[in-house]
């Protein structure tokens, strides 16, 4: 099992490594995080909690699934397929389907292999780009009772995000070049944006938001070996032809919880996302906190807010 955990486990919560298949076969590796204290002939509610775009289960989802597993959740984070411990090759490949697709594989593991979980009262949690996927998922798997997001990042509309018309052809025309490349060479092109051991310090020449993300995924901070940051370079394509939340209007009547920092660099796609989202849904502020600090700040993410929002999935 991966080590490198951003967040030592709490004394009194469990965490097991579990593994199970997508609809396609595709193995998913995952941590199970329940209380010791627990009653496993009872049933609790359970939460699946995604990672950041180009992230891994060992960083901002065990600050989560720890700090929940305390307040009497069940709770499952993972691995994208073709990221970190999941199958799925050639690595560091992304894919809007499949990614939302991962929630629902979730969702059949915590309803038919935990039999102290509450297979009617399910949620989930997207960090950053997993926000996207997570309202994806619950658009189409009404087995998903409530959504909550954190910096949210709609990977979609980031992909197109302040390009002309003819700016996003001429990305296309690039991207679909690539493809011969990766064809003849057999392998698709892959430019990590980290190294494999963390810096000391992030360069002042790195202007935002990339020194953002510099501050997190390349210094021990939040640092992992399996994250050097982004997918391989025809992945872009898939995200930008396909509308992650078209139906989010479908998640009605489950709740939609959005949490931002009030100085997110990415709070533009919690605030469209909110707009086009149907009651029941809340916008919720943090206090002097950046895109990153909802990743691993246990002081800034509202733990007690998330505990309230999940308690009345129904």
């Amino acid at each position: 099992m991966s080590k490198g955990y951003i967040k030592k486990l709490s004394e009194n919560v469990e965490r097991q490594h579990v593994r199970f298949n997508n609809r396609y076969g595709i193995a998913i590796a995952g941590d199970l995080y329940y209380s010791k204290n627990i009653d496993k002939l009872k049933k609790y509610p359970a939460i699946i909690v995604g990672a950041p775009y180009g992230g891994v289960k060992e960083q901002g989802p065990c600050v989560y699934a720890d700090e929940l597993a305390k307040r009497d959740f069940i709770v499952l984070t993972f691995d994208q397929v073709y990221m970190g411990e999941s199958a799925g090759e050639p690595r560091h490949i992304s894919d809007p389907s499949l990614f939302s697709e991962s929630f629902s594989a979730c969702v059949d593991f915590l309803g038919v292999k935990v039999n102290f979980v509450d297979k009617n009262k399910i949620g989930v949690i997207g960090i950053c780009g997993s926000g996207g996927f997570a309202l994806s998922a619950a658009q189409m798997d009404t087995r998903i009772k409530a959504v909550a997001t954190a910096s949210m990042y709609d990977m979609t509309f980031a992909s197109r995000m302040g390009q002309s018309p003819e700016e996003i052809f001429e990305t296309k025309k690039n991207i679909s070049k690539q493809r011969w490349i990766d064809f003849e060479n057999n392998s698709p092109e892959y430019i990590p944006m980290f190294g494999e051991e963390p810096l000391n310090e992030v360069p002042d020449d790195i202007p935002e938001p990339d020194a953002e993300w510099l501050r997190f995924y390349a210094l021990k901070r939040g640092h992992h070996s399996n994250a050097t940051g982004g997918f391989t370079t025809t992945s872009n394509l898939s995200m930008m032809n396909y509308n992650l939340l078209d139906y989010i209007g479908e998640i009605s009547p489950r709740p939609i919880l959005f949490i931002v920092g009030d100085r997110a660099h990415s709070r533009i796609f919690s605030e469209h996302a909110y707009e086009n989202a149907l009651e029941p849904k809340e916008f919720y502020e943090v206090k002097d906190a950046e895109h990153i600090d909802l990743y691993d700040k246990i002081e800034r993410i509202p733990f007690d807010k998330l505990e309230e929002f999940f308690k009345e999935m129904n």
